[in-house]
């Protein structure tokens, strides 16, 4: 995807001292939770995993706002500007199945062996080179995709507000500081549920207003099907194999690389997400998360995607060279023509809100996987427990620290979203396929671990920056690209799995106990007791999973 970086200049906000005064009461609440969760923190796990006693719906609310961040707000409108309702494919085909998959089958090997990390469930599953191997990467990817938070939110406030970029990234960097080192985690996922509802505050008024402008969605499907043709207000349009389509994917691609590879890959690798359902209260609850989350996450495609469109309408050669409009200042644009001060306060707070949210979640992941996983495990091991409380707070501020300089680093890329997509194909997919594996097959060996995911992650990499970018293959465009390196991380991590484990020891069958499909947790009754892990036995949870998933698949062919 080719959409620029950059804010048009000129969309500076016409704010005043009520917009102002709103902003500051936001920050001022937003360090307030960090004051008032500091009291709950009395150990590492409260401050890793909120002490594992949080309701359902909070870390449901959390999980779905820890990805909302702007850099999906601002890049999702800019794919609908761009390619129409195409978008939907992230959220219906390349989100909701994976939530689903993640609540019902693998949140209980993730709750029910009370491991800290994503990666912790690699040492118990492997060995301990997979684990270090895979603790290394996140936390990099982490740093990474935080940094990447950051610097949107810097150019945003740049572009909106005048305020320089350096001072921006380094405010939004310290606010985040503050009430994750004050309050941990709880800090983190409260604030989260707070941005949740500020960020639904800010698109619904652009939807709403956005679309009575064009005269509703038949007038907008008139008018954008009349400029780009029929197939950009359709889901599945021209993504015929051998087809010719903007996105550069054909419906192969979408499913086999969005949907199941970088979707899979995603949302139940990715420790920023899962540490919201690992702070549940009860394995019930941590099941439920996702679930949770995956409700609003049908409908937040609509609050992205119709801006983008709206603004599509409004300015048709917008992000061409003939207009002064880019592709992502679609959402910024219209809140520059149809917001009044106040409300405009608002919406600012929820751009700012929502960049936040997605910083704070890769910090609070990175700070927990770095002293749980690195750290106590191959630095400083046997010691108290105030003391890896006091090094998490510290390796917080090294983050964000971090973070700004990574910062800096994506002022090179001149495609956040495209960027973000790659980073997820090299360090989230082959993570998955070497869980997926391991769960699912008890012959993976204990050296299996770290060479799949050595394998996958090499191989994505080749494919990325020698056949995408030396041109050995065309593939027409960064996105397509991220697709095919994701469907090849996954099938190299798979061959590779498979092989070594044919030619090493399996782990002994006693100590897979509850970390493979179909074996029991040491000491579960065959009734199914509080906190049993299997999945089928829980009819609501099933339920709860089906009518996710028909909303989910019948939605997509109503366009």
């Amino acid at each position: 995807m080719q959409t620029p970086t950059y804010l048009a200049a000129e969309l500076r906000l016409p704010t005043n001292w009520l917009d102002y005064a709103i902003l500051a009461i936001y920050f001022a609440v937003v360090l307030g939770i960090g004051l008032a969760a500091r009291r709950s923190v009395r150990t590492s796990l409260d401050f890793f995993l909120s002490g594992r006693s949080l309701p359902a719906w909070v870390t449901g609310l959390a999980f779905v706002a820890a990805n909302l961040g702007a850099t999906e707000i601002l890049g999702m409108a800019a794919n609908s500007a761009q390619y129409g309702v195409y978008t939907t494919h992230w959220y219906w085909i390349g989100a909701i199945p994976a939530m689903v998959f993640l609540g019902l089958v693998m949140m209980p090997f993730y709750y029910g062996s009370k491991v800290r990390s994503v990666p912790e469930f690699l040492l118990l599953r492997f060995d301990r080179s997979a684990h270090l191997l895979s603790s290394i990467l996140f936390a990099v990817a982490a740093i990474l995709i935080a940094g990447v938070n950051l610097y949107a939110l810097a150019i945003v406030v740049e572009a909106l507000l005048g305020w320089p970029l350096w001072v921006s990234i380094v405010v939004a960097g310290a606010f985040v500081l503050a009430y994750i080192t004050l309050g941990g985690l709880s800090s983190a996922i409260y604030n989260e549920v707070l941005q949740f509802f500020v960020i639904l505050a800010a698109l619904i008024p652009i939807t709403i207003l956005g679309l009575k402008k064009v005269g509703g969605w038949d007038g907008l499907s008139d008018n954008l099907s009349a400029q780009h043709g029929g197939d950009f207000m359709t889901s599945w349009g021209g993504t015929g194999i051998g087809s010719d389509n903007p996105l550069g994917a054909n419906w192969l691609t979408i499913v086999l690389g969005l949907g199941f590879v970088l979707g899979f890959g995603y949302w139940t690798t990715n420790f920023a997400e899962v540490q919201r359902a690992l702070s549940a209260k009860n394995l019930s609850a941590a099941k439920r998360t996702p679930l949770i989350a995956a409700f609003p996450k049908i409908f937040i495609v609509f609050l992205v995607m119709i801006p983008g469109l709206v603004a599509a309408a409004l300015v048709p050669k917008i992000g061409t060279p003939g207009s002064d409009l880019q592709y992502n200042d679609a959402i910024p644009y219209l809140m520059e023509q149809f917001l009044p001060n106040g409300v405009l306060g608002i919406a600012v707070t929820g751009l700012l809100a929502a960049f936040m949210a997605g910083m704070a979640a890769n910090v609070s992941s990175f700070n927990t996987v770095f002293t749980t996983d690195i750290w106590a495990k191959y630095v400083k091991k046997g010691e108290p427990d105030e003391y890896y409380l006091k090094f998490g707070r510290l390796i917080t501020v090294i983050g964000v620290l971090a973070s700004i300089g990574t910062a800096f680093l994506a002022q090179s890329f001149s495609n956040i979203m495209a960027y973000l997509q790659t980073l997820f194909s090299f360090f989230n997919v082959p993570m998955f396929v070497v869980f997926i594996i391991g769960m699912f097959w008890k012959r993976a060996s204990v050296k299996s671990g770290f060479w799949g995911l050595l394998a996958g992650t090499v191989a994505a990499m080749v494919n990325y920056f020698w056949i995408y970018k030396q041109g050995v293959i065309d593939i027409p465009s960064d996105q397509g690209a991220n697709f095919v390196s994701a469907i090849v991380g996954f099938v190299a991590g798979a061959f590779v799995m498979v092989a070594v484990s044919l030619f090493t020891a399996p782990k002994p069958a006693a100590e897979l106990a509850g970390l493979v499909y179909g074996t029991r947790s040491p000491g579960m009754t065959e009734e199914p007791a509080e906190g049993d892990d299997a999945w089928y036995r829980k009819p609501a949870l099933l339920g709860w999973g089906a009518v996710v998933l028909a909303a989910a698949c019948y939605i997509p062919f109503s366009f």
